[in-house]
């Protein structure tokens, strides 16, 4: 194989970049913002060193050296300075900070962009469990850290605290996975270092300081899961209010980027649409398989309907049980069998349609396939893959009553 070498570069605003490996759209990227810079590595392909933006080198020379070896710290500095643009031999192997880092940064991706869907069957990773996971690599890569990733740390710990005492009675089960005790004994260290106190942490405590005295029995996952309301519509399924004539219906867009996390079900037919004639006039209306978040504020899901190429109309969304629902009438002519295209979107959140997500999405649906699989049998995986995070671990143990 031949030696990777990455490119340094300085831009005019005194950006210095680090090169690595290409991703695609946002929803295919781990990003992880840290002191001075913001570290990217691809979540579809090999993750190894990232890329990196870096908008303040004396900052980030409290790391650089550690994640990308000492002579990239300096080149990095000297490229600062004014020298040309270099290209780089990083390390062979990742540092330790390095896979922490590759590590923390892909569960910020699972939290943000998991492809939970009741319609493809991927259950929702458990948010206290993930969050608790993601305190503890944050506290692990507190070198990269500024004051205020350090205090999102510990922000995650205080808010996810719900799912210390369902840890550690996993952890005194028969076969926990094995790195839930490292788990545990950073988040008690970064209690520790942040001055959090509390019985929970308490009870946290005096377990890591005793012998670990397995059960006999393993511990029911469905612990760790929240209750999530049922279900009890799927794509298609039919809030037909319009009495006229079908004249053409279909599948939409669901474009992940252009909504919050938790908005709408991630399946690809997810949003769904009907045309109707009702006499001389024409309405669509529209379907959206919820999941579990709603807008606040007054803020409502739209659907962006364009016919025939025209420029888009939006359509309010409104939510019903499980499933946003719209109508509008549109000009069509009455002899015409219309070309529409339907996506969904939050007003002041969507960044605009992406470029060829369709595959990206597959291919992400393909990863959190691959990684449940490995998280349903964490203990037959060891060297063959990375640690599945805690939280996949408990979605592929209750997959089957999803």
């Amino acid at each position: 194989m031949p030696e990777r070498r990455d490119a340094l570069t300085r831009a005019e605003d005194g950006t210095v970049h680090i090169a690595g490996p290409s991703a695609g759209p946002a929803f295919t990227r781990a990003v992880l913002e840290v002191a001075g810079a913001v570290l990217t590595w691809p979540v579809l392909g090999p993750t190894g060193l990232p890329a990196a933006e870096i908008h303040d080198v004396g900052q980030a020379q409290q790391w650089l050296w550690a994640v990308y070896g000492e002579r990239t710290a300096a080149a990095v500095d000297a490229v600062a300075q004014g020298t040309p643009a270099a290209e780089l031999t990083p390390p062979e192997q990742p540092t330790a900070l390095a896979e922490a880092a590759a590590r923390l940064a892909l569960g910020h991706w699972a939290a943000r962009w998991w492809p939970t869907s009741h319609l493809d069957g991927f259950p929702a990773l458990e948010p206290d469990v993930l969050g608790l996971e993601l305190a503890a690599l944050t506290h692990e890569c507190q070198q990269l850290l500024d004051e205020s990733g350090e205090l999102e740390g510990a922000a995650l710990l205080e808010e996810h605290l719900a799912a210390l005492d369902p840890l550690i009675r996993w952890r005194q089960s028969a076969a926990p996975p094995r790195q839930l005790d490292r788990v545990l004994r950073l988040i008690d260290d970064a209690a520790d270092n942040t001055g959090l106190d509390g019985e929970a942490l308490r009870r946290l405590r005096s377990a890591l300081e005793q012998d670990r005295t397995p059960s006999a029995t393993p511990m029911d996952l469905a612990e760790l899961r929240v209750p999530r309301q049922e279900f009890a519509l799927a794509a298609g399924s039919s809030l037909r209010t319009a009495t006229g004539r079908v004249i053409a219906r279909g599948s939409g867009t669901n474009d992940w980027c252009r909504y919050p996390p938790g908005f709408v079900d991630a399946a690809e037919n997810a949003v769904s649409w009907t045309a109707y004639a009702l006499g001389a006039g024409r309405r669509i209306e529209v379907e959206v398989v919820a999941d579990i978040a709603a807008p606040v504020g007054g803020v409502r899901l739209v659907a962006e309907v364009r016919v025939e190429g025209s420029p888009p109309n939006r359509v309010p969304l409104a939510r019903r049980d499980d499933v946003w629902t719209g109508r509008a009438d549109l000009d069509i002519p009455a002899s015409t069998t219309p070309s529409i295209e339907v996506g969904v979107l939050l007003p002041g959140f969507d960044p605009g349609p992406g470029a060829e997500g369709g595959a990206a999405r597959e291919a992400v649906r393909a990863l959190a396939r691959h990684r449940l699989g490995v998280a349903a049998a964490p203990h037959d995986s060891e060297g063959a893959h990375p640690d599945p995070f805690l939280a996949e671990i408990a979605a592929a143990a209750v997959e089957e009553d999803f």
